[in-house]
């Protein structure tokens, strides 16, 4: 290479781009391919090649601008195939119109293809010998873009890259480590790794196959590449964790109770009297049931109902788990998207504290708020619970509680570690019909456990009910939208990973680091000269 300039160009750079309609249209493809990584798919080598892709043609960008409509037809390809589901949310169960639903559904996707575009952008202006900014910056910015939809306008992390390596990808060894958000860093690098190898071979194309096939496994790239993969898989056989006591007979209930039917005043007593006839079935010490199952205000339900429906699970030593929503008194009252237990311990109560906009509250936002007044559309309006929650002590364990895609948050889910015992989500995935986005649930499910090492209980309306293990698999489940009960065992456990110890601040460090790289490599590139 010559000094003091750029590094030797290979013959993939030397290829013609100018992305117009075509190019763009390709990237909005990849895009949408990425979503065959997800469940219920789960074919997880699919987003390292798209995002390998796109750092390609993002290196090949001429502008910042080119850059950032590359990476926004990426993003709009995918969310608009990965998150479409929001359109059954709000037109089928929320009561848009389908135009209004359509256009918020357009409106919302768009919204999140700007982090990529964004992501782009910054590549496109950050200076770095190429491999620093395959390798180092584009998993760097296309992480931290992942990082800050995970909490901006209270957040939404869904199809973050890394929940596609989880359970069985290599890379998800390092959710222990990193978090979700360090495991997307290395997908990340993973394909900026690809980029860098193929570049690398379409240089040496015409030397003798012998040459070639020697210098490219000794190539730093794939040298990176396949130890990368090797400490996942390593880490994945770690015991970050031990057993504690003997394992937990649990009962997860799977109402199935339709959506629209859920909240109407003459089906509530149809629910209760399916709870309870599901609960006189049920052999497990802790008595798991759904988000809400029990659709009136705990102040509301008869005392000999309550009773009655965890008397199974105090027969044997157990308690009840239940969703309600709880009226708390005052001026002026509060409401709730509670868990309840009732048992042989006293009552103890969980709290949802990260509330979904719309659907658990509605948002004062100006505009917004009005079109929902004009339109009169039903929406719930809950009160947030403390941030800080402790674990429910109930059959045995101690019981960290989360509600609904507060299991989507790993760095909230670990507030209630190391002292917990066991993770359980109760939810209502019915909101979503009959979509990929129950299973994509499921798959942020099995990431906590990961991340945590701990067994994850989901009791779910219409499901994925599942028990998963410490180690992210699905232990059991039922068929989805069946009346079901899922009998098992759960192991609780001690201890912490060390993503429960720092959370995601060495994910940010790393960041900061990869981030700060070029500048320094151009200083000593200047300096070198």
């Amino acid at each position: 290479m010559r000094r003091g300039g750029p590094t030797l160009r290979t013959r993939l750079d030397l290829v013609p781009f100018n992305p117009g309609l075509g190019w763009l249209a390709l990237s909005a493809l990849l895009g949408a391919a990425t979503i065959l990584g997800f469940a219920p798919i789960s074919l997880f080598a699919v987003p390292i090649a798209t995002l390998a892709c796109l750092a390609w043609l993002w290196q090949r960008s001429h502008s910042a601008g080119q850059a950032l409509a590359l990476g926004l037809s990426f993003g709009l390809g995918y969310f608009l195939t990965g998150t479409s589901w929001v359109y059954v949310s709000m037109h089928d169960f929320g009561g848009m119109a389908w135009p209004v639903a359509g256009f918020a559904t357009l409106f919302f996707c768009t919204y999140l293809a700007l982090f990529p575009a964004s992501a782009g952008w910054a590549f496109a202006r950050l200076r770095a010998p190429g491999w620093v900014r395959l390798v180092i910056v584009f998993p760097a910015l296309w992480a931290a873009a992942e990082w800050v939809r995970g909490w901006m306008f209270t957040g939404f992390p869904w199809l973050a890259v890394g929940y596609s390596q989880s359970p069985d990808g290599p890379l998800s060894g390092f959710a222990a480590v990193l978090g979700v958000y360090g495991v997307s860093l290395l997908a990340a690098a993973s394909a900026g790794l690809l980029v860098w190898l193929a570049g690398v071979l379409a240089a040496t194309r015409r030397e003798r196959a012998s040459n070639r096939a020697y210098a490219t496994l000794l190539h730093p790239a794939l040298v990176f590449l396949v130890l990368l993969w090797l400490i996942g898989w390593a880490l994945q056989r770690v015991p970050w964790t031990t057993p504690v006591s003997e394992p937990v007979t649990v009962s997860l209930v799977q109402g199935n109770i339709e959506q629209d039917m859920k909240w109407r005043p003459e089906s509530a007593r149809a629910s209760l009297e399916t709870y309870l006839e599901l609960a006189l079935r049920t052999r497990g010490r802790l008595f798991v049931l759904p988000e809400t199952a029990l659709p009136v205000f705990n102040v509301d339900l008869p005392r000999d109902y309550l009773d009655a429906l965890a008397r199974p699970a105090r027969d044997r030593g157990g308690d009840l788990l239940t969703g309600i929503p709880e009226y708390v008194q005052g001026d002026p009252p509060r409401y709730y998207n509670s868990v309840m237990s009732f048992g042989t311990r006293p009552t103890q109560v969980y709290r949802k504290y990260h509330l979904v906009p719309f659907g658990d509250y509605v948002p004062r936002w100006g505009f917004i708020t009005w079109i929902m007044n004009t339109l009169q559309i039903p929406l719930s309006d809950f009160s947030r619970g403390e941030p800080y929650q402790r674990p429910l002590d109930v059959a045995g364990q101690r019981v960290a509680v989360n509600i609904c895609y507060e299991d989507v948050f790993g760095e909230e889910i670990i507030r209630q570690l190391p002292e917990a015992t066991l993770l359980a989500n109760f939810t209502n995935d019915a909101w979503w019909g009959k979509s990929a986005a129950s299973d994509q649930h499921l798959q942020m499910a099995q990431m906590r456990s990961q991340e945590t090492g701990r067994y994850m209980l989901r009791a779910t309306n219409t499901g994925v009910t599942a028990i998963i293990d410490e180690r992210g698999h699905v232990v059991s489940r039922v068929p989805q939208f069946v009346v079901a009960v899922l009998e098992g065992h759960a192991q609780g456990r001690a201890g912490s990973t060390p993503y429960v110890w720092w959370g995601n601040w060495a994910f940010l460090a790393l960041v900061a680091v990869s981030l700060l790289l070029p500048s320094l490599t151009k200083r000593l590139w200047r300096r070198g000269a």
